[in-house]
């Protein structure tokens, strides 16, 4: 070769050594300068992978419910029949999937026809179900025998159990599918894909306020990785991921109790209520034991027929005559009334057309029995003598109109946080004008026109008595720990004080007494007649709408025992029933408390 055929073979050499460089660098620069940066370069190689795989979610990581005794309440995890996308590759034999489908209890063409239409890795459900199906030991057992191609049995976690002995919770709430909702909230964490737009989040009940704790930082996955055709490459077979953290998910302990809220479901059912609400609290602090709304709903089919998500122990209605309560306490605390004064109910008021329940009229009653009867002539004229501001302050210093539900300023993440998110406020006059006019305030004071209150508000308002005016806020957590044990949050008993002071006790024992006498000789003496403990309350029956939506709600709030030390507080609600049936609610509240409280003998009443 001569020289200058040399010459141009090391000018080649070098022009190609100099474009390796160059595609070198510009190979760098893509994925680390102008893809940004190692994070970016980083997320390639993680979305290649995923190009490669298959992934199925078998636990998203989100922080569990438990009951105050530690039952859960979401979270059941069990062995999941999972399975992956197979495009043209046989499962098995036709043996096989016979005996699979006999273990999943369903017919060979059916499991053939789902497993043929995956798209994306899934697990087997029963039909009209969005939990998976659990399979026994032995089941999952025989399942692994089989050696089915991309199909595996997995720990999963269902999120709302299967074996609950109680209905779905409203209460708990739901999770649910909202990317706008998420890209406002958690952008970051979309952004450092630590979660996708496809995740679940809360979407009401503790679901939704416990939100931002209860989302952890991570899922658990069972990834199979495929080539080009989606076909399982040989080697590599079935991992599985999970977060390498002890402290995670989140476990919140609520102040509910799973036989409580089972003893308020029997008692719905017994009485045919199809709509309403009962709510048990506790009536030493007003914990909230048990919080049952219907109609009934279920937490993944959001919006289907017959069932409703929201929550009709937090919603404020009309409550009758159970204000009645705040108008006597209204009236005693302003001295326009005492209990020795006497009425005479003839049946009408005479003006603004408003007459007694009874049309014939109660005749001469004491404040007591005007209480107990529940006599419209003789709070409207209470009403009447009060000034609008006296019946909302004292409304207010009662828990009424107003959110009483547990709340921080400054919860344990430094960001304010109020449990009970959709409790409504209620109101008693739409604005301080109204009150003003006579008719308007006489409605007021027999709990029509403007008042509404929520039954949360109502339970409350019975433990407000028993405590001689002190408002609690009622709670529905007491503790949120790490899944290791360790503490992050203990959600202590709260007070929820009135900017006006409290009632005197003498007015909240005068009111108590009151409450006595309608269970032993008052409106409700019938239906609690074959009570076996002393119990104590006040009735309502509320018009709701107009026309032909119009109707009654029935209303019943109490305690018990009331010959001692009471134990529980309780608001029913029933709604939508029909104009003139006598109230219900009374009837549905014995029950409960006899299943509540325990076997013994008839006490007479004391403290009238």
């Amino acid at each position: 070769m001569s020289g200058r055929n040399r010459i141009r073979l090391l000018r080649a050499a070098i022009v190609l050594a100099i474009a390796f460089v160059i595609a070198i660098v510009r190979l760098a620069w893509v994925q680390l300068i102008g893809g940004g940066g190692a994070k970016e370069a980083a997320a390639l190689g993680e979305r290649a992978v995923m190009q490669r795989s298959d992934r199925l979610v078998l636990d998203s990581g989100r922080g569990q419910f438990l009951d105050r005794n530690g039952r859960k309440l979401t979270g059941e995890t069990v062995w999941a029949l999972a399975a992956f996308p197979e495009p043209g590759v046989p499962r098995g034999t036709e043996e096989s999937m016979s005996r699979l489908a006999a273990v999943l209890r369903t017919e060979p063409e059916r499991l053939v026809k789902w497993l043929s239409e995956l798209r994306a890795a899934d697990v087997w459900k029963d039909p009209g179900r969005d939990e998976a199906r659990g399979l026994t030991d032995e089941e999952a057992e025989e399942v692994r025998r089989m050696d089915l191609t991309g199909i595996a049995v997995l720990p999963y976690r269902n999120r709302y159990p299967l074996n609950l002995p109680v209905s779905p919770l409203h209460a708990i709430g739901y999770v649910s599918q909202n990317p706008e909702r998420l890209r406002r909230l958690y952008g970051e964490e979309l952004a450092a894909r630590s979660m996708r737009v496809t995740d679940r989040i809360g979407g009401a009940g503790l679901e939704l306020s416990l939100d931002r704790l209860l989302k952890g930082i991570g899922r658990t996955e069972a990834i199979q990785v495929t080539d080009a055709a989606r076909r399982p490459l040989q080697g590599l077979g079935l991992r599985v991921t999970a977060p390498d953290n002890p402290h995670y998910p989140l476990q919140v302990k609520t102040t509910l109790d799973l036989d409580v809220q089972r003893k308020v479901e029997q008692a719905l059912a017994k009485h045919g209520v199809e709509q309403g609400a009962v709510v048990v609290l506790d009536a030493a602090n007003a914990d909230i034991l048990a919080m049952a709304s219907l109609p009934a709903f279920h937490p993944d089919r959001i919006g289907e027929d017959a069932t409703d998500e929201r929550n009709h122990a937090l919603i404020a209605i009309p409550p009758g005559s159970v204000f009645k309560t705040v108008t006597l306490a209204a009236a005693l605390e302003a001295g326009v009334t005492d209990e020795d004064e006497r009425f005479r109910c003839q049946g009408e008021y005479g003006r603004y057309g408003l007459h007694c329940w009874r049309r014939e009229g109660h005749g001469v009653l004491t404040l007591e029995q005007a209480y107990a009867e529940s006599c419209n002539v003789v709070f409207a004229a209470l009403a009447e003598r009060l000034h609008p501001e006296a019946l909302r302050k004292t409304a207010d210093k009662l828990g009424i109109g107003r959110q009483i539900g547990w709340h921080s300023g400054s919860f344990a993440d430094g960001k304010p946080l109020r449990l009970l998110e959709e409790e409504e406020a209620g109101a008693v006059f739409l604005d301080a004008k109204n009150g003003l006019d006579g008719g308007v305030r006489t409605g007021t004071g027999i709990g029509q026109r403007d008042v509404k209150i929520t039954p949360l508000q109502a339970a409350n308002l019975a433990v407000t008595l028993l405590h001689g005016g002190r408002v609690f806020a009622p709670r529905i957590s007491s503790e949120i720990r790490y899944a290791d044990g360790g503490l992050l949050a203990k959600l202590p008993t709260q007070a929820s004080p009135s900017v006006y002071g409290a009632i005197r006790p003498e007015t909240a024992a005068a009111l108590r007494r009151a409450m006595k006498a309608v269970a032993a000789e008052g409106t409700a003496a019938q239906s609690l007649a074959d009570a076996k403990h002393a119990l104590a309350g006040k009735s309502g029956t509320a018009e709701v709408g107009v026309g032909k939506t119009r109707s009654n709600a029935h209303w019943f709030v109490g305690y018990g025992p009331a010959d001692g030390t009471a134990r529980y507080a309780v608001a029913v609600l029933i709604e939508r029933q029909p104009i003139g049936l006598r109230n219900r609610a009374a009837a549905l509240f014995g029950d409960l408390m006899e299943s509540l409280l325990p076997t013994v003998d008839k006490k007479p009443a004391s403290g009238k």
